[in-house]
């Protein structure tokens, strides 16, 4: 059985349409719940989300690591599969999950794709289908076997940035990790409020200042100051 976590802040007005859209692209009982792990909206997320079928979870500490382990920690299903909250994965998700752990692998992703038709987008897309960190959005979404999301340790707490990315690593020690066919199609909401290119300059910037071994702090502040509408 599958709980999906999508961690959220503010997301009124998208939250509702994910949720429904879900629903209707996979509505096999693989599905247990569907959980928005809410990092203190001051709109009307929660009441969204819970009118359009998902189980709200207000945590008690905001940042997307601690807001998927804690609603990991309240979570029914054996499976989690982590979602941003303007993701949609392809129809019959679950099954695929399904599939995908009846072949062996306890994680694993969706390759990418835009909502939108520009070039450079869509280049980037078809980069997602290889099995390499620098070429990896947390976008792709994840999903891994409860067993293997405690051994791994969860999504460590203390990176505000790039926790999506430094955890499959950590998965793959205890099982292996398939990218599978399909494509999660994602907003280019962020690109386009950004510009396109300097989105990706910006994201290339802290992924290779992660690398470097830059602090969280000087690159939570670098993300504040660079991103139009960021979140963190």
């Amino acid at each position: 059985m599958i709980s999906i976590i999508i961690p959220a802040y503010n997301e009124a007005g998208h939250i509702g349409q994910t949720i429904r859209m879900l629903k209707h692209l996979d509505n096999s009982a693989l599905v247990q719940e569907i959980i928005v792990a809410d990092g203190g909206s001051k709109d009307d997320t929660c009441l969204e989300a819970r009118a359009a079928g998902a189980r709200p979870v207000q945590c008690p500490r905001k940042g997307r690591a601690a807001q998927m382990n804690w609603a990991a920690s309240a979570a029914r299903g054996e499976v989690f599969y982590f979602l941003h909250a303007d993701s949609i994965p392809p129809a019959g998700f679950a099954r695929d999950i399904q599939a995908a752990i009846e072949q062996g692998y306890t994680s694993g992703c969706y390759r990418l794709r835009f909502d939108h038709r520009h070039w450079f987008l869509q280049a980037n897309s078809w980069f997602t289908r290889f099995d390499v960190n620098w070429v990896r959005f947390g976008d792709q979404s994840l999903f891994v076997t409860r067993d293997v999301f405690k051994k791994g340790g969860g999504f460590r707490e203390d990176l505000l940035v790039m926790e999506d990315q430094e955890i499959i690593g950590r998965l793959k020690r205890w099982g292996p990790f398939k990218v599978m066919k399909g494509a999660v199609t994602t907003s280019a909401r962020k690109y386009l409020d950004n510009g396109i290119y300097r989105m990706q300059a910006i994201f290339f910037r802290i992924w290779f200042l992660y690398y470097m071994g830059y602090s969280q702090e000087r690159l939570l502040k670098l993300y504040r100051k660079l991103i139009v509408k960021g979140k963190l």
